[in-house]
């Protein structure tokens, strides 16, 4: 038996007033190497997504035409592109929150873990609910009168810039919604606690 193992050992019947079990350092070793994959797995998925998109981009400006005035690109194309932008982002973005949400949830629903876990569970329900509905409520089956190009069916500056501000203005409502979210946690937490800490049926407690 190795020192590591001992002390390990040691530690766990000192706390519980008995021996753990035969394999509990094998099993643990099993779930740090399990970690270990679940995190090379999910970098793996990262730099194949960010090279999918770095060669979809490449060949989207290699492979449309182009004339005298530039790329000959119809609204359209800029059109799913964005909403493609849009859920791909909603994705990464949503998992990345939750990832760095969970200890701070731990943290302030420490006297009642369930609730940190429900409460994590309901605000990825609502982040996704309002990606879904601002991508419904903005995305465009015809060109607009103030994109200018009614007649062309062309991507123009205007309807670029209309792009963009869809872009940039989920991420500022998320990121608005995510700041009010940090804000009153810690003031949900509390109210949590005390409520439990409240007797039941209406009895107030002793002086």
């Amino acid at each position: 038996m190795t020192t590591t193992e001992s002390r390990l050992r040691d530690a766990l019947a000192d706390r519980t007033g008995r021996q753990p079990s035969p394999d509990l350092f094998e099993r643990v070793g099993r779930s740090i190497a399990d970690d270990l994959t679940r995190r090379a797995r999910r970098r793996r998925a990262g730099w194949i997504g960010i090279g999918l998109t770095v060669v979809c981009g490449a060949a989207l400006i290699l492979l449309v035409p182009r004339d005298s005035k530039g790329l000959i690109v119809n609204w359209w194309i800029l059109e799913v592109a964005t909403n493609v932008a849009l859920i791909a982002i909603a994705l990464w973005l949503g998992p990345f929150i939750k990832r760095f949400g969970r200890a701070y949830a731990a943290d302030v629903f420490y006297d009642n873990p369930l609730t940190g876990k429900s409460y994590i569970v309901l605000t990825d329900v609502v982040y996704y609910l309002i990606f879904t509905a601002y991508i419904l409520f903005t995305v465009r089956f015809a060109p607009t009168v103030d994109w200018a190009n009614t007649f062309s069916e062309r991507v123009t500056a205007e309807q670029l810039a209309f792009e963009v501000g869809r872009i940039g203005g989920i991420l500022l409502i998320i990121g608005i919604l995510h700041g009010l979210n940090i804000v009153l946690m810690p003031v949900l937490g509390r109210l949590f606690s005390l409520n439990r800490r409240l007797p039941r049926g209406g009895a107030h407690p002793e002086g």
